[in-house]
C-alpha cells in the first residue's frame, strides 16, 4: 500500500503512464503503440509538471516576502510538517479507500467521472482529515469519515461543473478535477448572467506594433516582471541578500514565460495521448467514463483570459486581504493569494469567459476573488490547531470549502 500511494498515486507520470497503458492494451494496440503511447503520456505529464513547478517556483517568494514582511510566520513546503507526521497514515489510508469508494461511484451511478489529478489525490484527504482532527474525530472513525468525503469530491466536484468547462473548450472529453471548482461555478455563473459571448479576451485587437501581447508566455512575463518589481518595493525581503530587485524581476518574468511555454506543451502532449487511450477503459471498466484533468489543461483553450484572470484576482483579493488584515476580520493574518489568484482563479476566469467572453471573465474573477478571501480566512481561523500555516498559502479554494465542510461534519458526527 505504501509502494502504491508514494510512487504510484502520488506520482502523476507514472500514474497517467500507466492509465494510457491499460487503455491501450484493452483498445488490442500494437506493443509498439503501446510503449510509444505510454511512454509519450508520462512524458507529457512531466513536462505539465515541470512547467508547473517553474510558475510555482516564480510565484511563491512573492508569498513568502510578503509573509516574512508582515511577521508571519508560516511552515515552509507544501505541508505542515507535524500534521503530516502525526496523521500521514490516516491520509494514506483515507486516499486509498476513498479512492476505492470513487471508482465505485463511477461504475454504479450516473456521475462517470475518473479523477486524475495525482496531487490533488493526497491534498484533500489531508485537508479533510485535518477537519475531522480539529473535530475531534479519531482512528477508523475518521479515515472512514474523510475516506466518504474524499470519495465525494472527486466523484462529484468535476460532474457539477462539466457543462462549464465543455462550454469553455467546446470539447466534451474530459472534465476538470482541481480546487478551482467552487471559483469557477460562481464566476460561470456570474459571467453568464452579466458577460458579453460577443467580445472574447481572445479577439482582443492589438496595434501591429504591440502584436507580441497575444503570445501569453510574453504577457506572463511581463505581468510577473511587474509583480515582482511592485513587491520588491513594499517588502524588499523578496531579493536575496546583496541581490539587484530589477534583475530579480526580469529573471522571475522569464521563468515565468518559459514555465507557461512549458506547461502548455506538455498539456498538449498529454491530451493526445491520455484522452483517446482513456476511451478504452471507458468502454471495458467503466462506460461513459470521463477523465478529470489538472487545471492547467484549461488555460490552452482561452489563454489571454488566464492572465485577465491572474491580474484581476491578483488586485482584487490583495485590496480585500489589507482590508481583512487592518480590520482583523477573521482574526488570522492573511497573505496575498498569489498562487490561488494564479491557477484556480486563472481557471475561473477561463470558465467566465466562456460563459460571457471578455465582461464575464473579469466580473465572474472579480466576484470569484471575493469568494476567495472569504473562503481562506474562515478556513484559517478553523484549521487553528492543525494546518492553519498551510490553508493560508493553498487555500482560499475547493481545499478551504471541503476542509470546513469536514470540520462541521465532524462536529456532528463527534455530537454523535
Amino acid at each position: 500500500m505504501d509502494f502504491i500511494t508514494n510512487y504510484i498515486l502520488k506520482n502523476p507520470p507514472v500514474l497517467l503512464g500507466l492509465i494510457a497503458m491499460l487503455g491501450m492494451i484493452l483498445q488490442k494496440k500494437s506493443f509498439s503503440d503501446v510503449v510509444k503511447g505510454t511512454l509519450t503520456a508520462a512524458f507529457g505529464m512531466t513536462i505539465l509538471t515541470a512547467g508547473v513547478n517553474m510558475l510555482t517556483g516564480t510565484i511563491s517568494p512573492i508569498n513568502t516576502a510578503m509573509q516574512t514582511h508582515m511577521g508571519i510566520k508560516v511552515a515552509k513546503g507544501l505541508s505542515d510538517a507535524t500534521f503530516t507526521a502525526n496523521y500521514g497514515g490516516a491520509v494514506g489510508l483515507a486516499m486509498f479507500f476513498g479512492l476505492i469508494i470513487h471508482l465505485l461511484i463511477a461504475r454504479f451511478t450516473p456521475v462517470k467521472t475518473i479523477f486524475l489529478t495525482g496531487h490533488m489525490l493526497w491534498w484533500f484527504p489531508f485537508v479533510i482529515v485535518a477537519g475531522g482532527v480539529e473535530a475531534g474525530l479519531k482512528g477508523p472513525i475518521l479515515i472512514g469519515f474523510s475516506a466518504i468525503l474524499s470519495a465525494s469530491y472527486w466523484s462529484f466536484a468535476p460532474w457539477v461543473m462539466r457543462k462549464y468547462v465543455w462550454a469553455a473548450t467546446e470539447d466534451e472529453s474530459f472534465l476538470i478535477g482541481h480546487p478551482t471548482g467552487v471559483l469557477s461555478l460562481l464566476s460561470g455563473f456570474v459571467a453568464k448572467h452579466l458577460g458579453n459571448k460577443k467580445h472574447s479576451t481572445e479577439d482582443i485587437k492589438v496595434p501591429e506594433g504591440l502584436s507580441f501581447f497575444k503570445e501569453i508566455s510574453i504577457t506572463g512575463a511581463l505581468v510577473m516582471f511587474i509583480v515582482n518589481l511592485m513587491v520588491g518595493l513594499i517588502a524588499p525581503e523578496l531579493v536575496p541578500a546583496g541581490g539587484n530587485l530589477f534583475m530579480f524581476s526580469v529573471t522571475a518574468g522569464l521563468n515565468f514565460g518559459a514555465g507557461l511555454l512549458i506547461l502548455l506543451y506538455g498539456v498538449r502532449l498529454l491530451i493526445n495521448q491520455i484522452v483517446p487511450a482513456f476511451q478504452g477503459i471507458s468502454e471495458k471498466v467503466v462506460p461513459g467514463a470521463k477523465p478529470a484533468f489538472d487545471v492547467p489543461i484549461l488555460f490552452n483553450y482561452r489563454p489571454n483570459a488566464v492572465i485577465i484572470g491572474f491580474l484581476v484576482a491578483m488586485i482584487t483579493s490583495t485590496i480585500l486581504v489589507i482590508i481583512a488584515n487592518m480590520t482583523n476580520l477573521f482574526g488570522v493574518l492573511l497573505v496575498p493569494m498569489v498562487i490561488t489568484s494564479f491557477f484556480e482563479c486563472g481557471g475561473a476566469a477561463v470558465i467566465g469567459e466562456g460563459q460571457g467572453g471578455m465582461r464575464g471573465a473579469i466580473i465572474g474573477t472579480s466576484v470569484a476573488s471575493i469568494l476567495m478571501i472569504v473562503l481562506v480566512g474562515f478556513s484559517a481561523a478553523l484549521f487553528n490547531h492543525t494546518i492553519q500555516s498551510w490553508i493560508l498559502v493553498f487555500g482560499g479554494n475547493d481545499l478551504s470549502l471541503w476542509g470546513m465542510i469536514s470540520r462541521f461534519l465532524g462536529n456532528l458526527l463527534g455530537g454523535l
